[in-house]
């Protein structure tokens, strides 16, 4: 049996159609790799600065294992373990947090430091977003975000009141004027 021989026809088609990529890892985001890579340092620097963010399904995905590689060599704690991380990092200050304080708080967890939750639909295009959080809470954080859950529910309150009173009327006269 000969194998039959490649036209420019199959070969115009697989052109088309891209490259094959079989036994290759990661997601390409439809991102060059330079740019990919700046997107992955730049959301793990906000991840571990703000704690929580929202992004899609699909870069949270991928972003996990960068976060997660980054607490364990704050957990490290030697010099080349710092500056691994000052070189994906894009923060000095976070960099510093990040072997001390952070190191504490994740001392006796052994990795699966972040989690996912699924939170809606992007409105444009309905993408899948996802929340990705640190699981160990900072110990200020708790204070204060039950300090913003209250003041949420007290301004709800005069919120629902308000409309009620005599404030309705003039807020639809100044709509109409």
């Amino acid at each position: 049996m000969r194998c039959q021989p490649v036209t420019a026809a199959r070969n115009m088609t697989r052109e088309r159609e891209g490259t094959v990529r079989h036994r290759k890892n990661g997601r390409q985001l439809g991102r060059k790799t330079k740019h990919r890579r700046a997107l992955f340092r730049s959301l793990v620097t906000s991840l571990l600065d703000q704690e929580r963010i929202e992004t899609t399904e699909a870069k949270a995905k991928e972003i996990r294992g960068f976060a997660e590689r980054m607490i364990t060599l704050g957990k490290q704690g030697d010099l080349p373990a710092r500056r691994r991380a000052l070189g994906f990092l894009r923060s000095k200050d976070l960099v510093s947090r990040l072997f001390g304080e952070m190191v504490n708080r994740f001392r006796d967890r052994q990795g699966g430091y972040t989690r996912l939750i699924k939170t809606r639909r992007r409105v444009g295009d309905a993408a899948k977003l996802v929340a990705i959080e640190l699981v160990a809470k900072r110990s200020g954080t708790a204070e204060t975000g039950s300090e913003h859950t209250d003041p949420g529910k007290e301004t709800k309150k005069p919120k629902t009141t308000a409309p009620t009173g005599s404030k309705a009327p003039s807020a639809g006269s100044h709509a109409a004027s």
